[in-house]
């Protein structure tokens, strides 16, 4: 295996590790009750800290890896997280385990700006499938949290559902440090995407862009979060534990995660154009459905929402890392990121409200099916692209 194929593969495994420990505590907080005395609504704000320094810490983090070292804010971020998540399990009030989380979040906040930029260099025309290769790993982290912290969170108890994987992410920082040589993942600073094109094009993809991440952002948070109490509310007939549960919102998200795989190869040999309105286009219809559903109608929905919202990851990191340069590129993802999470920030305390008082989960789906319009909107007003014909050989190969 050469360094590049061990950074890619070392990087994917850490972007696994990065989401499975966003969504621990939403699948452990169906356990924490007895713990401190509080309703679900209560212990989710808890979280809000966590996510709003998850897009907020990605600013220092994209100028630090610029400007110091990738490979060290990766092994710094793997450390940090998993040292967090042990902290996270021996809360003992609110207020601890809502600082907890938020040092959590702080750490977690590193990996995708560092992340972006590393697997953007010397990717080629299989830019697309890359991207979402690591946007496969990332989401079967968000499988594997519902589906693990569930099992452990039944069995062994929530402390648990921290302790373990603080521990590996640990081991995994230090297995990074040593394979992994410090200057990896930096590319030569010569001029990219970004200035072959005409400055207005450029200022319309960008404008879409942030469009599709502020709204995009708020619709991925929200329906991530809700999922395991959504489906511990609308599919009780076919799962009635933590634990079944957990396995029912894994599957889900597994079928996201792959469809990523796709996405990636649709990127690469049609263009994002193509992708982007394809996949923007099952998300409204889905949330929708979401918000009315029950049983297997409420599973099939949360596929197509995953499907939509993960495919749309994959296409934005595309985005960024066709049209922008090495030298910058870490801190032009750090601001895609922030304000992604900024946005996605709110997603916690407006679900959190909207369950507890005004209409529970169909309020939340309802109004998140209209933001998922938006984001259709922005597909439409994206300028087309078509790609080489090389760049459609190397794709299919």
């Amino acid at each position: 295996m050469d360094r590049t194929t061990r950074m890619v593969a070392l990087i994917n495994a850490a972007h696994f590790i990065d989401h499975y420990f966003l969504l621990i505590f939403p699948t452990a907080v169906l356990g924490m009750g007895v713990s401190f005395g509080l309703s679900y609504g209560e212990l989710l704000t808890l979280a809000t800290g966590s996510f709003i320094a998850f897009g907020a810490g990605s600013l220092p983090a994209g100028w630090l890896g610029d400007r110091w070292s990738r490979r060290n804010m990766m092994v710094l971020f793997l450390v940090g997280i998993g040292g967090a998540a042990i902290l996270t399990g021996f809360s003992a009030t609110p207020l601890m385990l809502a600082a907890s989380l938020t040092v959590l979040g702080v750490f977690s906040s590193i990996y995708h700006p560092i992340a972006g930029a590393m697997l953007a260099v010397n990717a080629g025309d299989r830019l697309g499938r890359r991207m979402g290769l690591n946007g496969v790993f990332g989401n079967l982290g968000v499988a594997g949290a519902a589906l693990i912290t569930g099992a452990l969170t039944q069995w062994l108890g929530w402390r648990w559902a921290f302790f373990v994987p603080g521990l590996l992410a640990i081991a995994m920082g230090c297995l990074f440090w040593f394979q992994v040589p410090d200057g990896a993942g930096v590319g030569p600073k010569k001029a990219g995407a970004a200035r072959t094109i005409p400055r207005e094009l450029v200022i319309r993809v960008f404008a879409v862009l942030v469009l599709v991440i502020m709204t995009g952002g708020v619709v991925f948070q929200a329906s991530t979060v809700s999922l395991p109490k959504l489906f511990a509310e609308r599919v009780a007939n076919l799962a009635d534990s933590a634990a079944a549960v957990g396995a029912l919102v894994a599957a889900i998200f597994t079928v996201g995660a792959m469809a990523q795989l796709v996405v990636g190869q649709v990127v690469d040999r049609f263009g994002l154009k193509a992708a982007f309105v394809g996949v923007s286009a099952f998300s409204a219809p889905a949330l929708l459905g979401a918000a009315f559903a029950s049983s297997w109608l409420m599973l099939l929905c949360a596929g197509g929402i995953m499907v939509a919202i993960f495919g749309q990851v994959t296409i934005n990191d595309t985005m960024l890392a066709r049209y922008t340069t090495d030298e910058w590129r870490a801190r032009v993802f750090a601001v895609r990121y922030f304000l992604g999470f900024a946005a996605a920030g709110g997603a916690v305390p407006l679900v959190s409200y909207l369950h507890d008082h005004a209409g529970g989960f169909t309020t939340v789906f309802v109004l998140l099916s209209a933001l998922g319009s938006l984001v259709f909107v922005g597909a439409l007003l994206f300028p087309s692209d078509r790609p080489t014909p090389a760049a459609r050989l190397a794709a299919a190969e």
